[in-house]
């Protein structure tokens, strides 16, 4: 007698024997399996009809089961797995739907069998991800890397103690204000000591954490610092680190953290953040009835627009209108109907990754992005598997991953932990989520997602929900006797006109970004913006040096403005004599403005 339970099936069935296929490699040997071609003389009992029309499990003292409740006994078999059988036992109303799909799929098996093989290929085996973990933590740590030390090279001139927005006044001022519940609505190493030495020393541990990461030495421990310094950061440098892939960063390393302890959870959790960031990005498009996003037009604006065009923006803002219509419907596509695909099966999931990196590549290329764009692509990883891994990569490469990548077995408890907080973080993303829709959930929920959310361990997302349809740019200048005026130049937002935009990926410069965004404001709600002039007045040295030109190095100025104008793209024929952009004055932005002792 056959000491496990048997599965016997239709031999002449190529569906059948493709998933009997699938399920014994998920068994891994729990299950006997066989055609009833060979097996119905021994079980006399069950008519042949019977193992015709459905496969039949049989355990070894002769009970049998059929259909949809044979598949799911086999289910049970394979780790993981068990809940379907719970499912079908304790619901009948699932029991009886289950039984209706299987009849009604049982009578239509070659076709069935062409479309299993078109989702899921020929060679349909159990997913296995070591690899793709391996990889993607890896990768993160380079991510990492370049966010870490881009804040280094500039945090002095933002928020160190002669920087625009001192790190130890917010500390103060907070501190004074709510007092030890800071540590609870901003949790970061900088109440500890907020010194310019602090600074530093998070934005370089983070970076040596990163690189740890990327050797795969303590990844656990790397993980949980490289989350807690750059949430560290994200509090700490106040309006310059307000970007949404400051927080995308920090719950991609919580995301992340969980993969490296459990890698079912974690994966589900890293597909779940791509899904929100690409799904919402399209919906807030729409939720802003911008006339511009319904009626195709943003792209005509953006690549001039944009916050750092790249040189190639110029060029795709030539493109003929029509053209930029169909890639404004091409980017909804992308972000609104391919994120369904993530949870699809495998080969949906394969097209869904094409296209984000399709955009993603696109946006790459006509942007400066920082490490945005880079980290959204790393997120279609989790889209794939191993087996697909082994097809992409170079076999030498491929052996060598394969040979490194851990085999994790978490015990029971570590299981429960991760799995209780990946459905945390579903909740309280669901909770936000359901607020961008104007939705007001229960206030339970809220309370949740109030004390969860300073962690940032859970976000909402939304990229240019409404389209800058004029590029407004603030041109600041110095003056000795207010009568003679000279630009300040910055290193990467438009200034000069002959020169060329410039790549700055994966660089984030913040100050460059902020004056970007301080063109769509008031002056007078910008405090961090008088910060920056009287640090001008004084030539702070931490503070001109995140500037590309100093028109006062050898002494401070004793008047500076702003001035804005608008800026266009040059025409094609200004572009071949080595003009990038046109400019108008409007007015002034910032009036002159001195030093009161003087």
């Amino acid at each position: 007698m056959e000491p496990r339970p048997l599965l016997v099936y239709d031999g002449d069935c190529g569906f059948c024997k493709y998933w009997v296929n699938y399920w014994d490699r998920m068994t891994q040997g729990r299950v006997a399996y066989e055609p009833f071609q060979t097996a119905a003389a021994r079980y006399p009992a069950i008519p042949e009809d019977a193992f015709k029309k459905a496969v039949q499990y049989i355990t070894p003292d002769g009970h049998y089961a059929s259909a949809a409740e044979a598949s799911f006994l086999v289910l049970s078999h394979a780790p993981g797995k068990g809940h379907w059988l719970a499912l079908y036992r304790r619901f009948p109303l699932y029991a009886w739907f289950s039984e209706r799909v299987y009849e009604f799929v049982s009578r239509r098996r070659g076709l069935f069998y062409a479309i299993s093989k078109f989702l899921w290929g020929p060679d349909l085996r159990p997913p296995r991800h070591e690899m793709m973990s391996w990889l993607f933590l890896r990768l993160f740590g380079l991510i990492a890397l370049s966010a870490f030390m881009s804040f280094g090279v500039q945090a002095m001139g933002l928020i160190g103690s002669g920087g625009i927005t001192p790190l130890h006044d917010f500390v103060s001022a907070v501190t004074e204000q709510i007092g030890g519940a800071r540590w609870l609505l901003a949790p970061m190493v900088f109440w500890w000591n907020d010194s310019d030495a602090a600074i530093q020393a998070v934005c370089w541990a983070g970076a040596a954490f990163s690189v740890l990461l990327t050797l795969g030495a303590l990844p656990r421990l790397s993980l949980f610092m490289i989350y807690a310094l750059y949430l560290s950061l994200v509090y700490g440098g106040q309006t310059f680190m307000t970007y949404q892939w400051d927080i995308f960063i920090v719950e991609t390393a919580f995301a992340a953290l969980l993969l490296a302890f459990v890698t079912t959870p974690g994966l589900w959790i890293l597909r779940w953040l791509l899904f929100r960031f690409m799904f919402l990005s399209g919906c807030v498009k729409l939720l802003s009835m911008d006339p511009n996003w319904w009626n195709l037009h943003a792209l005509e604006y953006h690549f001039l627009t944009q916050p750092l065009p790249t040189p190639l923006a110029w060029y795709a803002a030539q493109m003929p209108p029509g053209a930029l219509h169909v890639l404004c419907g091409v980017v909804f596509v992308v972000e609104m109907l391919l994120p369904f695909l993530i949870f699809a099966p495998r080969r949906l999931r394969f097209a869904a990754a094409v296209g984000f990196m399709g955009l993603e590549i696109a946006i790459f290329l006509t942007g400066n992005y920082n490490w945005f764009n880079l980290q959204t692509m790393l997120l279609c990883l989790p889209l794939l598997d191993d087996q697909a891994l082994e097809s992409l990569m170079p076999r030498k490469f491929f052996a060598f991953v394969s040979a490194h990548a851990p085999v994790r077995q978490p015990n029971i408890y570590t299981r429960r932990i991760v799995l209780g907080i990946s459905v945390l973080i579903i909740f309280c993303s669901l909770v936000q989520t359901s607020m961008r829709f104007g939705e007001r959930p229960p206030g339970a929920f809220m309370a949740i997602n109030h004390m969860v959310g300073p962690l940032q361990i859970a976000n909402t997302y939304g990229l240019f929900a409404v389209m800058t349809t004029a590029r407004n740019e603030i041109v600041v200048e110095g003056s000795d006797d207010g009568q003679n005026w000279k630009e300040y130049e910055f290193k990467y937002k438009p200034g000069d006109l002959t020169r060329r935009p410039p790549w700055n990926i994966p660089h984030q410069p913040r100050l460059d970004w902020q004056m970007w965004f301080a063109a769509l404001e008031d002056p007078r709600d910008l405090p961090w913006f008088r910060q920056f002039l009287r640090r001008l007045l004084k030539n702070a040295p931490a503070v001109t040096a995140l500037l590309a030109k100093n028109p006062f190095p050898d002494h401070p100025p004793r008047f500076v403005r702003a001035q804005f104008y608008d800026y266009t793209f040059a025409t094609p024929a200004e572009h071949a004599k080595g003009i990038w952009w046109d400019r108008q004055y409007l007015k002034v932005w910032f009036p002159i403005a001195q030093l009161r002792h003087d």
